[in-house]
């Protein structure tokens, strides 16, 4: 579970970027974080990660809060995956086994290995463990990254547009094995993410940001027409397709 409490960031430049924010999450729930480019979205999975200073007290796992956790602790609670990431001139085997460093010793177990195998086996990664990362594509560099964070096996899962490199039957299988994993092991997961049809089909709450603050916060039923009209400025249609909610532009 996390809880966040009044959290708020600032730049050193002095703006503003989030005010006030406070929701909580169970274990095993997927939220989607939606909103404007500028909005926040990034800034406030970075915060949640600790990347970022939020403030003491402001965010909370499980009961304790994030303030009073060593990183070796928050790295055992929370992985976090970028929009963004390098491609060092590693094994991808490697690279998805780093995932078990807050859990190591000088050198990786067998139960490491075993969970980086297993982890590999269940996104499709066998064939892949021996490229090396910096010869991947965008795409494949994206699911490596949540293979590593997967690796982890997080309490809570960060991930940052996880879908922008991804063709679109990737994208759908990332994020039905996301959510499948998450299910199977309470994993909380907070996604920031542009696509809302997307979204609605694989999120069970939603945090939408506007001016700094949360908007909305709640379940499908708090995505309507005109919650995305104020959030995004642009009239849609909420229409449903063979069961599917599917967002439609009206312009």
């Amino acid at each position: 579970m996390i809880i966040t409490k009044h959290l708020n960031f600032k730049y050193r430049c002095g703006r503003l970027i989030l005010e006030d924010i406070g929701f909580s999450l169970e274990g095993g729930e997927r939220a989607a974080i939606l909103g404007n480019n500028g909005a926040g979205k990034s800034t406030l999975l970075k915060c949640l990660n600790g990347i970022l200073p939020s403030g003491n007290d402001t965010i909370y796992i499980d009961g304790k809060s994030a303030s009073s956790m060593n990183p070796k602790d928050i790295a055992r609670n929370i992985a976090f995956v970028a929009q963004k990431n390098s491609a060092p001139r590693m094994t991808v085997y490697d690279t998805v086994l780093l995932g078990r460093k807050p859990y190591m010793g000088i050198s990786p177990s067998n139960s490491d290995h075993d969970i980086c195998r297993e982890i590999f086996k269940k996104m499709g990664l066998e064939n892949m463990a021996d490229r090396y990362v910096s010869d991947l594509s965008g795409g494949e560099l994206q699911k490596i990254m949540l293979a590593r964070a997967l690796c982890q096996n997080p309490k809570i899962l960060l991930l940052d547009e996880p879908t922008s490199n991804l063709d679109l039957r990737n994208q759908h299988e990332t994020l039905a094995l996301v959510s499948d994993i998450a299910r199977a092991h309470k994993i909380t997961v907070i996604m920031a993410i542009h696509d809302i049809t997307l979204a609605l089909r694989y999120c069970d709450k939603f945090i939408t940001l506007k001016n700094r603050r949360i908007h909305s916060c709640g379940d499908k039923a708090t995505i309507t027409a005109k919650c995305i009209e104020d959030v995004y400025g642009i009239p849609v249609k909420l229409e449903i397709l063979d069961g599917q909610p599917v967002v439609i532009p009206m312009i």
